[in-house]
């Protein structure tokens, strides 16, 4: 792209958009992201579901999952219930229910569950303390471990340890990974934009004597 064709913005810029615009503007600047419901419940029962787009990968050994949250100002219902119970599921999100995904980011009150409100299943398995979301084709429990808080804008990383996955069995590689393009994973851009994936290709490992070629990895089953 030619240099008369970019857009810029400078610091003083972007510190005078407006808030909205510049909220929008930022968000879509890091990518693409890893997009799921949280499901969780308090000691009372009540459960909880709230869509993220702010998952990451922590580490395999041991399985360590992240997810930013903003404390403080509003009432933060997943993180409170995280700290209280220790427990929480992340479920990706398919098209066909990507719309319900999005509503669970609206402020309702405690006492009204995202689940009923938007119409999704509420599941448990195998005496898991958090309910899964029954139309999510990945769904993932995870123990509550650590949360670092980030002082620069007051928002917390939440760490979590893998305890089980469920996933569609024939989208298994044999060499472990999960294809999630053929699961029917969404992923998300900025606050409301919401996408399909293609795969172009997967590649050897990178070695400095060597360029990438592509693999051509069979499905475990």
């Amino acid at each position: 792209m030619s240099e008369k064709n970019k857009g810029f913005f400078g610091s003083q810029d972007i510190d005078n958009l407006e808030k909205r615009f510049r909220t929008a503007f930022i968000n879509s600047l890091s990518g693409f992201k890893s997009l799921g419901l949280i499901g969780t419940k308090d000691s009372k029962d009540q459960t909880n579901l709230a869509v993220f787009n702010s998952l990451i990968h922590i580490g395999a050994n041991p399985p360590l999952v992240g997810f930013i949250s903003r404390p403080g100002v509003v009432e933060r219902q997943t993180l409170e219930n995280i700290i209280e119970t220790g427990f929480y599921t992340i479920n990706h999100v398919t098209e066909s229910f990507f719309k319900q995904a999005h509503q669970t980011s609206a402020r309702y009150p405690k006492e009204i569950s995202e689940f009923e409100a938007t119409g999704l299943t509420t599941e448990y398995k195998n005496d898991f303390f958090a309910p899964f979301v029954a139309e999510s084709h990945v769904q993932i429990a995870v123990e509550f471990q650590d949360q670092v808080h980030i002082s620069i804008n007051n928002t917390v990383l939440v760490i979590g340890k893998i305890q089980a996955v469920y996933f569609p069995a024939d989208c298994l590689f044999e060499d472990g990974a999960l294809d999630l393009e053929k699961a029917g994973s969404l992923t998300s851009l900025g606050l409301d934009s919401y996408h399909k994936t293609t795969k172009i290709g997967r590649l050897s490992y990178a070695k400095p004597d060597k360029m990438p070629e592509e693999l051509n990895v069979k499905y475990l089953k």
